[in-house]
């Protein structure tokens, strides 16, 4: 009877082991619809385009390079207040994005009709009699 019950004992305690946890590498993440023996490239690209239209006057344009883990790239805006935007940016590893910003120009807010013709009533101050 006693090694019976010895014998229930050893078992529960086996049975009641809890799984072990590590702190080691994820998993690698495969894209979706991937099958484990498909090879997944690291991630390496580059692009550009710009957008100049005189007529109008927007300015637009982006640039962007990756190698693996090391992203740089900027871009540039036509803001409405006539000045040019740029920014400069990074992200290397775990560093985050670091942004860089830059104004090219001064700012001009001319005195149009339509700025007049738009604006708030101007209060008037008095009594009635």
């Amino acid at each position: 009877m006693k090694i019976l019950i010895l014998l229930g004992l050893v078992a529960l305690v086996a049975a009641d082991k809890r799984p072990a946890f590590s702190y080691g590498a994820p998993p690698v993440q495969r894209p979706y619809g991937a099958s484990s023996e498909e090879v997944v490239e690291p991630p390496k690209y580059g692009f550009d385009w710009n957008v100049q239209d005189s007529e109008t006057g927007n300015d637009f344009a982006a640039q962007e390079s990756r190698d693996l883990d090391n992203t740089k790239g900027s871009y540039t805006v036509q803001l409405p207040d006539g000045r040019l935007q740029t920014v400069t940016y990074y992200v290397d590893g775990d560093s985050g994005y670091v942004a860089e910003v830059s104004y090219q120009g001064e700012a001009q807010y001319p005195d149009s009709q339509e700025s007049r013709e738009y604006a708030p009533p101007r209060p008037q101050y008095g009594y009635s009699k």
